[in-house]
Order: C-alpha cells, then sequence, then structure tokens
C-alpha cells in the first residue's frame, strides 16, 4: 500500500457509480470514505461492502466529512451543481460523462473551476472519458498528431452497435426523457465517441444534424442520429448512430492525402499513399491515376486495465503527483457543443455554427422537460438549473 492516498467519496451508486467503488477500493492510491445516492437501501449496501459511510445528501456528507476528493456518477442534470459546490470547497472532482445536459451548464462548471483555481491552484478537475486510454484510439491520436495522413479530407463515424431493447429503457427510470436525462442517443451512448471526434480532428464550424425522437422505441428522446460537420479547412465529417440496429457497425473513417485509416472491431488498417493525392489531382497528366498505396495492419499496445480503473488511478496520481489529467473536465464542453448543435439543428430543421445559441438550446429542451411523460429526478428546483442544489 502507498503511503499516499486520496480520501474519495462516490456521488450516485447506481450502476456506474457501484463499480467506481470497486475500482477505488481495489487501488492502493485511493481510499474510499463514503457513498452517497438518494435511495438509502443502494447507499447502505454499498457502503457495507466497503466498509466506508453512506449518505443521501451530498451537502451533508461534504460538511461531515474531510475529502480530498469525490466522483460524481448521478443523473446527467446533477453533475453540475454537485461538481460547482464541490469545486467551492476546494474538493477535487471526476465527473461521468456527459461534462452536463447543455452547454450553459457546462459553462457554469468551467467557470467555477477557473474561480477555484484562484484558491487552490491545484486542484483537479476530470471527466470519465475512459475511451481515451484505449490502445487503438491512442495509436490513432499519435499518428494524426504526428501528420501520418497529412491534410485531412472525411471523418466518417458510423456508430450503430448501442443497441437496445424496449426492455433497455423501461427499466432506466430516469433514461430517456427530456426531464430525466435531458435526451437520448448522444447524451447517454455517445459521449466517448463525440469526445473522440473532436480531440482527433478538432471542432467544425458548422453542424447539420437530423434526429429522430421516439423512432424505433418507446421513448421522448431521439435514438437515431445523421450529423454533417463542415470543418474551417473545408474538411467534412459524418456523424451516424442509432440503437436500434442489431448487428451494429463500430467503423471510423479518416480519408487523408496520404491516405485512408479505418479503425473497425479493434484493428487498425492505414491504406498509405506513396504521394499526396491532392497533389496528384492537381499536376497528373491522366485523368483517372489512383494514387499508389499499400495496406499496411497498424499496431498498438491492448490498454489492459479496464478504462474506468485506469481514470480513477490517473485522477489520483493528479492529485498526489500532479501527473497531467487524460481528460479534462473542460474539454467535456467540446463534447457538449457537438451533441447540442445535432438537436439544436435538428429542432430548427437548419444548420447551426459552433459554438451554437446555448441560451436557445437550453430553452428548447426546457419546453420538452416541461411536457415530459417521465418526471423521475428527486431534484428541489429545476433540474437543469445549475444555481440550484440537488439533494
Amino acid at each position: 500500500m502507498t503511503d499516499k492516498q486520496v480520501k474519495l467519496a462516490v456521488i450516485g451508486v447506481g450502476a456506474m457509480g457501484s463499480s467506481h467503488a470497486h475500482d477505488i477500493a481495489a487501488i492502493p492510491q485511493t481510499h474510499l470514505v463514503a457513498v452517497c445516492d438518494l435511495i438509502s437501501d443502494r447507499a447502505e449496501c454499498i457502503a457495507q461492502k466497503h466498509d466506508c459511510a453512506f449518505y443521501t445528501d451530498y451537502k451533508e456528507m461534504l460538511d461531515n466529512l474531510e475529502l480530498d476528493a469525490v466522483i460524481i456518477a448521478t443523473p446527467h442534470a446533477a453533475h453540475t451543481p454537485i461538481s460547482i459546490e464541490c469545486l467551492k470547497r476546494g474538493i477535487h472532482v471526476l465527473t461521468e460523462k456527459p461534462l452536463a445536459v447543455h452547454v450553459l451548464d457546462g459553462e457554469k462548471m468551467r467557470d467555477a473551476y477557473q474561480l477555484a483555481l484562484s484558491e487552490k491552484p491545484d486542484l483537479k478537475f476530470g471527466i470519465m472519458f475512459q475511451q481515451r486510454t484505449y490502445g487503438y484510439w491512442k495509436t490513432v491520436k499519435e499518428m494524426l498528431e504526428n501528420e501520418v495522413l497529412g491534410k485531412i479530407m472525411r471523418v466518417t463515424w458510423i456508430i450503430t452497435d448501442w443497441y437496445r431493447t424496449q426492455t433497455y429503457y423501461d427499466n432506466g427510470g430516469w433514461r430517456a426523457s427530456w426531464s430525466g436525462e435531458g435526451g437520448g442517443v448522444l447524451l447517454n451512448q455517445c459521449p466517448h465517441n463525440l469526445d473522440l471526434f473532436q480531440w482527433f480532428v478538432g471542432m467544425p464550424v458548422k453542424i447539420h444534424g437530423f434526429a429522430k425522437l421516439g423512432k424505433y422505441h418507446d421513448i421522448e428522446v431521439e435514438d437515431e442520429v445523421t450529423a454533417y460537420f463542415e470543418y474551417a479547412n473545408g474538411a467534412i465529417g459524418h456523424f451516424i448512430t442509432s440503437t436500434a440496429e442489431s448487428p451494429g457497425t463500430n467503423r471510423l473513417e479518416i480519408i487523408a492525402e496520404m491516405g485512408k485509416l479505418v479503425v473497425e472491431k479493434e484493428k487498425i488498417t492505414f491504406w498509405q499513399n506513396k504521394y499526396s493525392s491532392i497533389h496528384e489531382i492537381k499536376s497528373s497528366p491522366n485523368p483517372y491515376n489512383l494514387v499508389e498505396n499499400e495496406e499496411k495492419d497498424i499496431t498498438f499496445t491492448h490498454h489492459g486495465t479496464p478504462g474506468h480503473r485506469l481514470m480513477i488511478e490517473n485522477f489520483a496520481n493528479a492529485i498526489l503527483y500532479q501527473e497531467p489529467l487524460i481528460a479534462p473536465a473542460i474539454e467535456g464542453l467540446n463534447q457538449l457543443q457537438l451533441s447540442n448543435a445535432i438537436m439544436l439543428s435538428s429542432f430548427l430543421n437548419q444548420p447551426v455554427d459552433i459554438p451554437i445559441d446555448a441560451t436557445l438550446y437550453k430553452n428548447k429542451i426546457l419546453e420538452r422537460a416541461k411536457n415530459s411523460k417521465i418526471q423521475t429526478i428527486k431534484l428541489k428546483s429545476n433540474p437543469f438549473d445549475a444555481s440550484k442544489s440537488f439533494r
């Protein structure tokens, strides 16, 4: 056991939070002090399993315990007020994805963090984008950073292997509702993919989104989405996702002047051009001349340890030893911009610029939340108002 340990609490111990509690208990540099959940029996059960305290009110827990850090695994809307409260108290925060439900709340979290840094410069604020630890995605990132592909022309991600039955949604409680989750596949399943998309090739300047609400499931939020991205340098992107396709597809294509990179079934294939396709377009006397290329299987080191545990270990090491965070929480704003932009474009039936009109988007989902068929979040205030407390 290490001499230094981070005293941690988990707020929200459903499926993900209970898994995080298990990981914390197994990591030498972390110590699980307490868990908190609105459901008392659930909190008590997890606390007994890990021999720690339990609470049903996170503010009461913060008042009574000396904590170094918290992991937040509550419904999405609660990430904002809980994070802000903890940051104000100088407590390090690792929040589950997404950062928030909408950009305005994400910006409030960013502002609270920047203010807290003035009092505690070493304060850490991370987000659980564990797919950044996966070996194949790290290799793609390295290839792009090293400019192996040259100028990017097109990025297409078909990510439709998120198949869910109606039973999944019926048993989900707060999920798949405007009042509870604030969105569907883009906010639940796809934050990782949208984060990786922008991590690889940056942010577009314009998005045209097409989202179908409850097309295949009896839900009020989106379960099928197609989006078109435009980049400042002329590159284009496509993002296609669904929770209704079986078998689904998970295929990322990055097309660039120096070839085509495909990631599918945890395999990276690179058709590497021997010279620039863009230069060939401009200079070749042959109207049909294809660029010579070589097909290569790109090797990578598998991450091995489960991604969530790697993120918690990194969070603890950032606190103890100033190790850089794998995913600073503020970068979660980019993923929110993308998911919110796709939905806003679909609502308006027209392309939208990045950054979006965040107030307009918030108002759009508030209208839907008021008429939501499912009212499950036990908040004393509006679930999308970060100025109020979650208790």
